[in-house]
């Protein structure tokens, strides 16, 4: 045993639960915990310019890899609550991070000192746990137990506040002797698991919808292997995008209002059997219970039990982490498939493959026009990136179109923000994950709007050497807000255009577009283009990629879009409006390999 700070002891948690790099902004009320940092110098620190930045860095960083969990450190009071959109965000999605604030002193909580706000009661309905630790002795235990619940069952972020004279107090504590507490992950049954194999096999058109828990699990290659063995397409969440290849025969594309592809929605029309898999059916992909549910039943597998039959009754339900589901899928489906039980689906999946390689369910692309509409802006971006680029966003029409119109190949290379979906996450999130990966080549896509929200986290990036490409689409318009407002025959409050009185007058952003993002980023220490016409685009990333190897900064490309687009989305998945017309060959779409599954 050695006598220690309470502060110590709690840092050397953290270092011996893997934790090598945190996200902050000290203050007064926390510096006892950066003096620990800056004299261990083992943990790593970058410091945000909001602390929200700072929770969407570490959610960023969580989400990049298997394994991580990010922690944001602030001060007293406003850091706290400024940390609450980060930890709604983290517990929304599932995703572990850790937050620790400062905190006045014991003796002066119920006087109202400066800066002292009750934030435990504030984070507890969106944490897993959230607590104040009262006793110095107590620390240990509580990181301890924090470590355990963020892994433990469905993952989640959990909140610490520090007294400022807790910190300070010394306690016996031996380091050498502590070890993180067991996870406990929920697995299924191979009784369930047969059972639920054999109501599949009573099907003529199954498919599985894979989730982010599958994604959380580290079990996609399970996922692609079972699918495989019994011949069933496969329908990611957008929180699951990503735990099959795009070009896999058996993706059979993505469901919902928004962010959905016609050939997925039509795909789960036509089929009679859902397998669920690590997802929560999120309303936005299924729009109602009333028209996703008719025709066909239902298995809903989860890690959390509280999850089955929230949204609807499943005809069977498991509780499980997935990879343990999908250790028993794998297991038991071989078996099966030594009698052929699952070649009656080849026919079934090469329907759905078909669905997804015609014309008639792809949507137009090649446009044009000046200024550019956003459909030509992703067939760009499907042409100048690769397999392995990673994708950070948020929400809006640029998220949306994005997802309806970009490919992608890996797990974790779509990080996106799924329920909470704040505007301005997507800037901090890209660095969370490039502080994760330096090797990864990430592309961040923002609207103007969700660009402007954090926009000052760029100079992160640039002190820190964080280099990334920011894909700006500006149409000047909070553009899904007013493609809602259709419904109100009302255009209010969301138009962002100004004449900017310090814009030259042949500079495109002078036309009305308002802020000039390009001199604002390269005032924050980033380098930054813009773009017009889509025969810019191509050359414009290249230089991009030229500027992020030689100066290790993110490089902004803005893209000018006409002011008014509408994005294909609608209220029930039989139920969306195309607002263009359809393209009219093959290679006006986004590319689609017709691959049958018998190959």
């Amino acid at each position: 045993m050695a006598k220690m700070k309470a502060i110590k002891a709690a840092l050397l948690i953290m270092e011996k639960e893997g934790i090598t790099k945190v996200f902050g902004v000290p203050g007064a009320a926390i510096n006892p915990l950066y003096n620990q940092l800056r004299e261990r110098n083992v943990i790593s620190h970058i410091l945000a310019r909001h602390v929200e930045g700072a929770s969407h860095m570490a959610e960023g960083y969580t989400r990049a890899k298997a394994g991580n969990i990010g922690v944001c450190i602030g001060t007293s009071g406003p850091a706290g609550t400024d940390m609450i959109t980060g930890l709604y965000s983290a517990q929304a999605d599932s995703i572990p991070i850790l937050t620790i604030t400062g905190q006045a002193p014991r003796s002066r909580l119920h006087k109202e000192d400066f800066q002292a706000v009750d934030i435990v009661s504030i984070a507890k309905p969106v944490t897993k746990w959230a607590t104040i630790v009262l006793e110095p002795a107590q620390i240990p235990g509580v990181f301890q137990k924090a470590f355990h619940l963020m892994r433990s069952g469905r993952p989640g972020p959990v909140h610490i506040d520090l007294p400022f004279d807790v910190m300070q107090t010394d306690i016996e504590f031996d380091i050498d002797t502590y070890e993180p507490l067991a996870v406990f992950k929920p697995t299924a049954t191979r009784k369930q698991i047969q059972r639920a194999i054999t109501m599949v096999l009573e099907s003529d058109r199954p498919l599985i919808v894979a989730g982010g828990g599958i994604i959380n699990a580290d079990a996609c290659e399970l996922l692609v292997e079972f699918a495989e063995i019994t011949n069933i397409p496969v329908i990611p969440t957008l929180m699951g995008w990503g735990s099959i290849p795009d070009d896999h025969p058996l993706m059979a594309g993505m469901v919902g209002l928004q962010t959905s592809h016609r050939y997925g929605n039509a795909t789960m029309l036509a089929s009679d059997f859902v397998l669920g898999i690590g997802n929560r059916w999120a309303n936005r992909h299924t729009g109602s219970p009333e028209v996703y549910c008719k025709g066909r039943k239902f298995i809903h597998v989860d890690i959390e039990p509280t999850q089955i039959g929230r949204v609807f009754a499943p005809d069977f339900g498991i509780t499980s982490d997935a990879k343990a589901a999908l250790e028993l899928f794998v297991e038991v489906a071989r078996h099966m498939q030594a009698n052929g039980k699952f070649n009656k689906f080849k026919v079934w999946a090469n329907e759905c493959q078909a669905r997804k390689s015609s014309v008639s369910f792809l949507r137009k692309t090649n446009f044009d026009s000046v200024p550019m509409k956003p459909q030509r802006v992703y067939q760009c971006m499907n042409n100048a990136f690769g397999r392995d680029t990673t994708y950070v966003s948020t929400i809006g029409l640029s998220q949306i179109a994005g997802a309806q119109f970009l490919h992608v190949y890996h797990p974790r290379h779509w990080i996106n923000c799924g329920q909470a979906g704040p505007l301005g996450w997507t800037a901090p999130a890209a660095l969370g994950v490039c502080a994760a990966d330096p090797t990864r080549e990430v592309v961040a896509l923002s609207g103007d709007y969700d660009f402007q929200f954090m926009i000052e986290e760029l100079a992160v990036g640039a002190q820190f050497k964080l280099p990334y490409i920011h894909i700006v689409v500006n149409n000047s318009y909070l553009g899904l807000i007013r493609q809602s407002q259709r419904g109100f025959d009302m255009d209010y409050c969301v138009q962002l255009g100004f004449d900017n009185i310090n814009s030259a007058p042949s500079e495109p952003a002078a036309n009305g577009y308002g802020v000039d993002h390009v001199k604002v980023v390269e005032g924050l220490g980033c380098k930054a283009i813009r773009v017009v016409r889509q025969e810019e685009i191509a050359p414009a990333i290249a230089q991009a990629r030229i500027w992020m190897n030689e100066f290790k900064v993110p490089v902004m490309i803005e893209i000018i879009l006409e002011r008014v687009t509408n994005i294909s989305m609608g209220t029930e998945i039989d139920n969306i409006f195309e607002f263009e017309e359809m393209p009219q060959n093959i290679s006006d779409a986004p590319s689609a390999k017709n691959v049958s599954i018998n190959d």
